[in-house]
């Protein structure tokens, strides 16, 4: 058996590798401008404006890049769109602009720390060994369970080491917020980590609404540490440290307030009018305002203290010693399973009993760093490392597994799926769920159905890679979605999500919306990401777009490598009502093995007449955007009409070009003289007058004008691999334009 003192060396050695290659390749960057410099003491004070919000923690050193020069300096000040940063050297008095790097490496660095002071620990490192060999044995009395909250009291109570598998929808928070409550009742102290603030929100805003329930709440015994801004936390200001400043100590919130403000106004001020009495001022508030965080602080660390529930994030516990330094009678890992294993053993740590939650059938945890200790622990979850997650492939459960086995989030019909393939069919769905779906399932569109497989096939050869990041998209799959997004919306949807493999196709799918659809996305829960955005949420319908078609050899590892099934089940997994699988059904078939889960999927859905057929697209479309119009491709008027009125630029895309009509090339030559024509196909087009010509075409059919109106699918004449009914469409959009642009210049 391996020792902890084993298992230490090897998570430091996986740590400074990942440190190591965020220092090198650090990636979360962010463009600052109008930089001007402030002060020359003890280093080069500037102020920048930005062109987001940038939330990057104060004293977090960064590095600056313009010009191909780079320079080192730490943040002073990051809220709203301004940015103070202290820097080594001098750059000048004026920068146009640079690119900011951060990367939270130090924060791996904390947990660095906290890990080699363990080494010294027996008791500590008795606690990670239990977690990572937790036995066979079992201690509670199992014949007097009588739910599962109360079962889990039970094995928390009696067992060292918990693991609770908690499948979507099956009451995860409510279960944990339960046993913690529980704890807090018996005067016991309680520390609930997750890698995420929302997590944390959650379950501690679920813990105070019982305890509220019960009247047991008592003001500061509940306390959420570290981040302020949640959602969850407007509905539950109680937990929050500023909440209790404002009842305890009202006069420091106050100050706060009032210099916030001040700076506030002199930011804005400077960003329009720089001056150096302005900038003087702004560098004395901002003095003040960190004297006075420092006495919030103190006041804060009495409050956590204080505390008998307290929340936090991983990362935060890893670097505050008023949590490390502290001793809990339980500990409960909230979404374990997207948590480095040295955080899971960092937390076990802190506490007498530990309870790991998550679900291992979903993605594990990321890192960025090639090196083997990095693959063995930092990119696989604790439950497989513990060897608990294993035993549920042999056709049971560890001992010391606990399954949370009812969903009550997916319609029936999205869950019979997971539940068979994936939960090994040891999930169930609550017998109250497909009613409670109701309303969901019977908006458009596809009306009254749940789950959808929108089949693609015959459409054309539509996925290409993006010339920059090789990423993969595929532009009649994005059209569609968008139009089962409009669809939904229309019909009272106000929860959609768009989830996707592919990096490229979600941020087109977010630009088209930010493009078409701002209205809407400001009054509506809709959000477009590929799949890692997506975990630990649920939206009432999810348009799942695999992009992969033809002219692709082979699908890719995303959608079939070794986490595709986690990959696959998030994307499912996030719906309450409505799961619509966007995907080439001809593909699938052709390229993807009977034994990869996709390919489960698309035959699942086709066995139980869950499919759609592409000769289906005029029935289901109800609605056309009125920027976004579907229509029979062999229709030629409008694109004529929309070619006879370009003004200055004209695209054609023909990748099969023998049989182009006579008709079109009249209608090209009479376009108005001066107009820029570029005709793409593999063969130059005779007859067309005054015209550019490449050979190499995209793999689809289009005609772009003025770089604003894209017709998709057409002409007709240039479709390879399509099958009828042939039908095109007509999108005014510059989103879809320049990305069509920035591939044709490769």
């Amino acid at each position: 058996m391996t020792t902890t003192g084993v298992y230490i060396k090897e998570w430091l050695s996986a740590i400074k590798a990942e440190i190591g290659y965020m220092k090198k390749f650090g990636n979360n960057k962010y463009r600052i401008e109008q930089g001007q410099l402030l002060q020359k003491n003890d280093g080069f004070t500037y102020f920048f404006d930005t062109v987001a919000p940038v939330n990057i923690p104060v004293g977090s050193k960064v590095k600056l890049e313009w010009g191909g020069k780079t320079a080192k300096g730490r943040i002073l000040s990051s809220e709203g769109k301004n940015i103070i940063i202290k820097l080594e050297e001098y750059l000048g008095d004026i920068i146009s602009e640079v690119i900011v790097s951060y990367d939270p490496w130090e924060l791996l660095d904390e947990l660095f720390q906290r890990l080699s002071e363990i080494k010294t620990s027996k008791k500590k490192r008795s606690r990670i060994k239990r977690l990572l060999n937790p036995g066979n044995e079992v201690k509670h009395p199992v014949d007097k369970i009588k739910s599962n909250v109360h079962e889990l009291i039970l094995r928390s109570k009696y067992n060292p080491v918990t693991y609770v598998w908690g499948p979507p929808g099956t009451g995860k928070t409510y279960t944990l917020a339960r046993v913690a409550a529980n704890k807090y009742f018996k005067n016991q102290k309680v520390l609930v980590l997750s890698h995420s603030n929302q997590a944390v929100d959650v379950l501690l805003a679920e813990i105070s609404q019982f305890t509220m329930d019960k009247n047991r709440f008592k003001r500061g015994e509940l306390l959420r540490y570290g981040s302020q801004n949640g959602s969850m936390l407007l509905k539950h200001p109680e937990l929050t440290t500023d909440y209790l400043m404002k009842k305890n100590d009202y006069h420091l919130t106050k100050k706060k307030n009032e210099l916030l403000e001040e700076r506030r106004k002199l930011k804005q001020d400077l960003s329009f009018s720089f001056s150096k009495r302005d900038s003087e001022q702004l560098l004395e508030v901002e003095k003040k305002i960190g004297q006075l965080f420092d006495k919030i602080k103190q006041k804060e660390l009495e409050f956590v203290k204080e505390a008998k529930v307290l929340g936090t994030t991983l990362a935060k516990a890893a670097t505050d010693s008023s949590i490390f330094e502290n001793e809990f009678d339980l500990v409960i890992v909230d979404e374990a399973s997207m948590a480095y294993v040295p955080q899971a053993a960092f937390a076990a740590s802190l506490g007498k009993r530990v309870i790991i939650c998550g679900d291992f059938k979903q993605l594990p945890p990321i890192a960025a760093a090639k090196h083997e200790l990095v693959n063995k622990w930092l990119r696989e979850d604790v439950f497989h490392h513990a060897g608990v997650a294993e035993t549920v492939n042999k056709s049971g459960l560890h001992p010391h597994l606990f399954l949370l086995k009812e969903q009550r989030r997916m319609h029936p019909d999205i869950s019979s799926f997971t539940n068979k393939y994936i939960y090994h069919s040891l999930v169930g769905d609550h017998p109250e769920v497909k009613k409670n779906r109701k309303t969901i399932t019977a908006r458009l569109p596809f009306t009254g159905r749940a789950s959808i497989f929108l089949n693609t096939a015959g459409a054309g050869r539509y996925c290409i890679r993006d010339s920059q990041t090789q990423s993969r998209a595929n532009l009649w799959q994005l059209l569609l979605s968008f139009q089962l997004i409009y669809e939904a919306y229309l019909d009272g949807a106000r929860s959609i999500g768009y989830v996707t493999p592919f990096r490229v196709q979600a941020l087109l799918m977010e630009r088209l919306l930010e493009e078409n659809f701002k209205e809407e996305i400001q009054t509506a829960d809709i959000l477009s990401a590929t799949v890692h955005r997506f975990q630990g949420s649920e939206r009432e319908m999810m348009i799942f777009d695999t992009v992969d078609s033809t002219p692709e050899r082979r699908p890719g590892m995303l959608l079939t490598g070794k986490d595709s099934e986690r990959l696959l089940n998030v994307a499912i997994t996030r719906t309450k009502g409505k799961f619509i699988h966007v995907g080439d059904y001809s593909f699938i078939r052709q390229k993807v093995s009977y034994h990869k889960i996709w390919r489960k999927l698309a035959d699942f859905q086709i066995a139980n007449n869950q499919d759609v057929h592409p000769q289906e697209i005029g029935k289901w479309i109800k609605n056309m955007h009125p920027k976004l119009q579907w229509m029979h491709a062999r229709k030629t008027e409008l694109m004529f009409n929309d070619i006879l009125a370009a003004k200055n630029s004209l695209y054609i895309c023909l990748p099969e070009s023998k049989n182009f009509p006579e008709q079109w090339i009249k209608i090209i030559n009479c376009i108005k003289p001066g107009i820029s024509i570029t005709i793409f196909s593999e063969n130059k087009l005779a007859g067309i007058k005054n015209h550019n010509w490449s050979n190499n075409p995209l793999s689809f059919p289009f005609i772009l004008i003025d770089e604003m109106i894209v017709w998709v699918g057409a002409p007709i004449e240039g479709l390879k691999d399509g099958q009828p009914p042939y039908v095109a469409a007509r999108a005014q959009s510059n989103v879809l334009a320049s990305f069509i642009i920035q591939q044709l210049n490769g």
